[in-house]
């Protein structure tokens, strides 16, 4: 604390040096004392720089379909158990330095030991969430054209797995009060996040009569109301995850780009996060907002192998509380992935690879190809120029 001291000495006062001086009667009379006064101020300087604004890095990432290569390179790399660590291991730094990692689960799981199927109705082995879980993401959303496959079982089945692996989950539901319940995560920070995710559709099956609460089917009044009581339950920011489009295309459909605008419009929904097509569609920023249309897979190995199939983009978006409670996106930016799936199934983070001097020539250009591409799909829609950083 700063102090300023004033210091006067006043000799001679009126009293002794004016009066008496001038009164020659008195002219013996001693000369009156010195009176000193000290003056003391505090003065409190300004406050060192005001508090840095709350921020939330959510990043987010595409299907994980579990087709039966990727399990049996799983039960490889664990020498005769399932072990999907090694599959994930390039991302995980990505992930984990994020405050809010969430993941597309895509498939339902089955019990440990099995029977595991894949395409068209599929049951994954659910070891594959403890390598999500380790390599650091904290939710996955389960709405998907394939939630239930499995029927009612294989859905709760899923969501125990879930719960059992410590990961937060959305988009299913064991009970309707479940259904309800609007999936919020308090940050470090104290920030709050919720999360949505809906479907578009399940693959031609149906809810049972009277519980159609199981899994969430796309419909945007049910989505605003549903993000309007998250932040009425105290949310600070809402992400919704949609499962849409048409496979294979890297464009947008009218449907999604009518969704979206309808969707980013409302103040209860701050961010999209779109899967479904297994190829990256563009990112766009709607109304200050920001929709990722399609992710594209975060890991699969289908039966037909293409490059789209191969590709993907984990957005990573940083809200910034500009006002108490009041957040905004203030940087966006991609990391684009590639699945190596030979010699073994890997899932590859492409900006990490391409600055590693070890990664050997040949996959290298395969690499530089891969990341070109992706980067290409993400900006069709103005996305570079809104301010998206593809790393």
């Amino acid at each position: 604390m700063g102090r300023r001291v004033l210091a006067a000495g006043l000799a001679g006062l009126l009293v002794g040096a004016l009066g008496l001086s001038a009164c020659g009667a008195h002219g013996d009379n001693p000369a009156a004392p010195t009176l000193h006064v000290t003056v003391t101020r505090t003065v409190t300087p300004s406050s060192t720089a005001p508090p840095r604004p709350r921020t939330v890095t959510i990043t987010g990432s595409g299907d994980v379909l579990i087709h039966p290569p990727v399990w049996e390179q799983a039960l490889a790399d664990g020498h005769g158990r399932y072990d999907f660590g090694p599959i994930f291991a390039s991302i995980a730094p990505t992930t984990r330095a994020a405050d809010l990692a969430i993941c597309e689960m895509e498939t339902p799981l089955a019990p440990p030991n099995g029977p595991f199927q894949g395409y068209p109705t599929f049951s994954a082995p659910p070891q594959v969430l403890t390598a999500l879980k380790g390599a650091g993401y904290d939710s996955c959303t389960t709405a998907s054209n394939h939630t239930i496959d499995q029927g009612f079982a294989g859905l709760k089945r899923t969501l125990d797995e879930l719960d059992a692996a410590g990961l937060k989950h959305t988009g299913s539901a064991r009970t309707p009060a479940e259904a309800a319940r609007p999936l919020i995560i308090t940050m470090s920070n104290g920030a709050r996040v919720a999360q949505l995710a809906y479907s578009f559709g399940f693959n031609g099956l149906t809810r049972p009569a009277g519980q159609q609460w199981e899994a969430n089917l796309t419909d945007v009044p049910t989505i605003l109301a549903a993000a309007h009581r998250a932040k009425a339950a105290g949310a600070d920011i809402v992400v919704l995850s949609l499962h849409w489009g048409i496979e294979y295309n890297h464009g947008v459909t009218d449907e999604q780009v009518q969704q979206a605008h309808e969707l980013l419009a409302s103040p209860d929904v701050d961010v999209i996060l779109g899967d479904h097509a297994h190829s990256v569609e563009p990112f766009e920023r709607i109304n200050g907002k920001w929709v990722a249309y399609c992710m594209g897979d975060q890991i699969s190995r289908h039966e037909v192998i293409r490059n789209d199939d191969r590709e993907g983009a984990m957005p990573r978006f940083t809200f910034t509380e500009v006002a108490p409670h009041k957040w905004k996106i203030t940087r966006a930016e991609a990391i684009p992935t590639w699945v190596d799936v030979a010699p073994k199934i890997r899932l590859i983070d492409l900006p990490a690879a391409l600055t590693s001097p070890s990664t050997p020539a040949a996959l290298r250009a395969t690499y530089q190809a891969a990341h070109q591409r992706i980067a290409g799909y993400l900006a069709t829609r103005g996305a570079v120029q809104a301010g998206l950083i593809v790393r």
